[in-house]
């Protein structure tokens, strides 16, 4: 590993590069994740992506190095540790950013095998991307749409909210609601919009889910829009004494009974 080099100025270019792309909640001007904490750093390398820099905190550096011990190709860079907190967006952090190239995805690989997609429609809040993410990992997705007008998956919170999911499900990002429409038609996959449970709706259990299927999650005040909620039959999560649920739990439950239904299914 080369020697590590030292950055004391907040005007360095790098910092301001990282600074805006956090601010923005994208990327960096060339196109690198910010990844803030060590389980970040440690999903990005098990998940063989590419790490171009690691900003480590003088607090923290032989732990840092130690991670990366034997990378030749991972440049260190250590910063005094109040200039790496005022980089990071958190008010908690680890004392390690690491800019990390983000998985460059197929539309194809989205519907491979028996494909369990998601279509995130408009959500705002990037803790509820990066938790749904995680979750789809967890359950089995084949792919994730953000749609356009969805929080960034390249927005350093949906990142840590993935716990590093992001760096190996295959999703597609700032979509248009035609080209998603048109893909999934293409693919033969039938689609279900989460709505809140009422009268006439299709309760979760009676769907079957163990076929080539699409979960659409809509915006956290409006719901799923009407482009997608016309190609789409509507299917609600049986609740007692609230009429509806955070996008990420109902997402999360929704993943789970497709989780179930598939391994009762068959072989």
């Amino acid at each position: 590993m080369a020697r590590p080099e030292t950055i004391t100025s907040a005007s360095n270019p790098l910092l301001k590069d990282i600074r805006r792309a956090v601010v923005r909640g994208g990327l960096t001007q060339e196109g690198w994740c910010v990844a803030s904490t060590f389980h970040l750093l440690e999903e990005a390398l098990r998940s063989d992506c590419e790490v171009k820099v690691l900003l480590a905190a003088e607090s923290v550096r032989s732990a840092a190095e130690g991670h990366v011990k034997g990378l030749g190709r991972i440049k260190v860079v250590v910063v005094p540790d109040a200039l790496l907190d005022g980089l990071s967006g958190t008010e908690t952090t680890q004392g390690v950013i690491a800019l990390v190239k983000p998985p460059a995805w197929r539309l194809e690989q989205l519907f491979r095998g028996t494909a369990l997609v998601v279509v995130l429609d408009g959500l705002q809040d990037p803790g509820n991307c990066g938790t749904i993410v995680r979750a789809g990992e967890a359950f089995g997705v084949t792919g994730i749409f953000f749609l356009r007008g969805t929080a960034s998956p390249y927005n350093p919170k949906t990142l840590r909210a993935s716990a590093g999911s992001l760096f190996r499900v295959p999703f597609l990002d700032g979509v248009d609601t035609a080209l998603v429409r048109a893909a999934l038609q293409q693919n033969r996959v039938e689609l279900y919009a989460g709505v809140p449970a009422r009268s006439g709706v299709r309760s979760l259990a009676q769907i079957d889910l163990t076929g080539k299927c699409g979960l659409v999650i809509g915006n956290e005040a409006r719901g799923v829009g009407g482009d997608l909620r016309s190609a789409a039959l509507d299917v609600a999560i049986p609740t007692v004494g609230v009429e509806s649920l955070n996008a990420a739990v109902a997402a999360g439950i929704m993943l789970y009974e497709a989780r179930r239904q598939r391994a009762l299914r068959p072989v």
